[in-house]
Order: structure tokens, then C-alpha cells, then sequence
């Protein structure tokens, strides 16, 4: 990339006058720099080491000194939305195709095998930036905007919707899933029946995208995530208990897994603990916290065979309370 491209797509400005007028990559991390690199200087600590290592040019936003010259010295107003900037044309450049998704479609993709021209993303903006900057031309990026910056990408498409109904369920638990794809028999995934809906469209974007892809077993997304415990709120191994406590961080599925339940485990005592003013407090059998120690006495008073706690995750078991007697569940 040439300097004076950098400046404009950055806003930076040049504070000195180099000898060099271009780049050809840019690195984050200073061991990695080879000649030639422009440096983004997340960390100016760093700044000398990537000098040695051949920086052309040093990109910052704190007071740095010079100490070479030679190299290009670019200030900008903030690291993050001038490397956005840079990335934005790139993928411009590269055609890249982005689409957007939810939380759970984008974890069940982190989980599927795929060809190289299919990116989910994840990860803060370097961990992003080291992914997509040497993208392959005409490659396809899947995003969700709570997670990432939805400002890298100029044109974003919805996932291709279709009324078919491509997996066929053979057999399900409530954590449990065997289930018929494209003529392939998946037994007993560790994916939640209430979860195929998500990972019908996941594979229909794959479909209509010509992406060849395997998928592989299944593991926790962090989303209605079960915790079998006996009742001492001791962890027993999955399946081994007839207690579990269900954790999900995101509030926005609480009534899709309220209805999930209800429907698909009529016949248990499930109490749905929900973070204070929520909608659902109405209900006999929901009750709401103020906090986490709320949420302990909840499952200690209350008699149940699954607890839907919304708002956290599981680590809460493990947090110290105070003026408590803490549970013994450990991860």
C-alpha cells in the first residue's frame, strides 16, 4: 500500500519526511514485522523492536518520539477506527461478500470445518485484522454485530432465508441432538434440539454460498449451556443427573426458551430465574434477582429439575459470595 493512500484512508497525519513511500503488510505484534511492514502501534513500548525488525513505517496515537527518520511516522486520533478504515478498503479491494448473523448461527459456524475462502469472525480488531487482511479475493466473511464492529464492512447481507426444512431430526434429549443432513447421519451431537433452527440457516447459507464443509462434534456455545448437579449442587457428568441448571447470558432468547421448555419438557418442574423487570415475571414458576447472591438462594429455596437462569453464565457458581455459604461447583 502506498503512503499516501495509508494517510488518506487513516486520516494521519505524516509528522516527518521519510525516504520510503510504501508498504507491504501491516503487523500488530513488533516480533513479527519483517522489512518492509508498516507497524500499527497498538502498543508503543513496542515501537523499537519492530524498527530493528524492518518497519517502513510506524502507525500511533500516543506522544512517541521519533527515533528513526528514514521510517514514516503517521499520528492518528484513535488506532482502532483508523486500522477499520484500512480494513474497510481492503475488503472493498479483495470483493469480499460479508454476512451478517446472530450470536448463535456465528458460534455454530467457529465450530464447523470449511474451506479457506469462508471466515467466521471473531476475536478484538487485531485478532479480526490478522484474519481478513490477506483474505483471499471473492472470499465470504460471516459476522454478528454484537461481536464485532459492523463499521469494517460497506455492504452487508442478510442470510438467505428458505421455508425448507433441510435437517431431519431422529432423535433429541433436551441437550441431545442425532439428526439427518444432505443424506449424513450425525449421532447424539452435543447441540440442543432448540438450536436447529440456527444451524439450518448456517447451512443453507453454506449451500447457496458453495461451501463445501464438515461439520464435526459439537461442543458448548456458551448458550442454553447445561450443568448437571445432584442436590448438593455438586457437578455430576453430563446426562447423569435428573437437576441441571441451564445458563444463558443472552436475554434477548429468553422467550424462545421459556416456550422451548414448556413445550419440549412439560412434564419436569422447571423454575426460570430472569434478571429483575423483565417482561416474563408474571409467571408462577419465574422468579427475578437483583444480583448473583439472589440468584443462589433462588436455586437453594426453590424444588426443581431444571433451572433457567438468564442474564449469566455459569462461572457465577463459581465467584465467591458474601454472608454465604458457597456452592462447590468448580470449572
Amino acid at each position: 500500500m502506498r503512503l499516501e493512500n495509508t494517510l488518506a484512508l487513516t486520516h494521519g497525519t505524516l509528522i516527518n519526511e521519510p525516504f520510503v513511500n510504501s508498504f507491504e503488510n501491516i503487523v500488530f505484534e513488533a516480533y513479527r514485522v519483517k522489512r518492509g511492514d508498516l507497524f500499527i502501534a497498538f502498543d508503543e513500548e513496542t515501537i523499537e523492536e519492530a524498527i530493528l525488525n524492518g518497519a517502513y513505517g510506524v502507525v500511533f496515537d500516543k506522544p512517541t518520539q521519533i527515533s528513526d527518520s528514514e521510517i514514516a511516522w503517521i499520528k492518528v486520533q484513535n488506532i482502532k477506527e483508523a486500522l477499520i478504515r484500512l480494513l474497510r478498503f481492503r475488503l472493498i479491494e479483495k470483493e469480499v461478500v460479508v454476512y451478517e448473523c446472530n450470536e448463535i448461527i456465528l458460534k455454530l459456524a467457529l465450530q464447523v470445518i470449511t474451506e479457506p475462502k469462508f471466515i467466521a469472525l471473531s476475536g478484538d480488531i487485531k485478532h479480526i485484522c490478522n484474519s481478513l487482511w490477506n483474505i483471499d479475493t471473492a472470499s465470504i466473511v460471516l459476522f454478528c454485530p454484537i461481536l464485532n464492529d459492523k463499521d469494517i464492512f460497506t455492504d452487508i447481507k442478510p442470510l438467505p432465508k428458505t421455508a425448507m426444512l433441510p435437517i431431519t431430526i431422529m432423535e433429541q434429549t433436551l441437550f441431545e441432538t442425532s439428526f439427518i443432513y444432505d443424506n449424513n447421519f450425525y449421532e447424539r451431537q452435543l447441540i440442543s434440539p432448540f438450536f436447529m433452527p440456527f444451524l439450518e440457516e448456517l447451512l443453507h447459507l453454506f449451500k447457496t454460498a458453495n461451501i463445501n464443509f464438515r461439520l464435526r462434534k459439537f461442543t458448548p456455545i456458551d448458550h442454553f449451556e447445561a450443568v448437571f448437579t445432584n442436590k448438593n449442587f455438586e457437578p455430576k457428568e453430563f446426562g447423569t443427573s435428573d437437576k441441571v441448571l441451564i445458563f444463558e447470558p443472552n436475554k434477548s432468547l429468553l422467550g424462545m426458551e421459556i416456550n422451548f421448555l414448556k413445550r419440549q419438557a412439560n412434564w419436569a418442574k422447571t423454575i426460570y430465574i430472569v434478571p429483575y423487570a423483565s417482561e416474563y415475571e408474571d409467571d408462577e414458576n419465574i422468579y427475578s434477582y437483583k444480583n448473583d447472591k439472589e440468584i443462589i438462594n433462588i436455586l437453594k429455596e426453590k424444588s426443581f429439575h431444571f433451572a433457567l437462569i438468564v442474564g449469566v453464565d455459569k462461572s457465577i457458581l463459581s465467584r465467591p459470595l458474601s454472608n454465604q455459604t458457597q456452592l462447590t461447583l468448580n470449572f
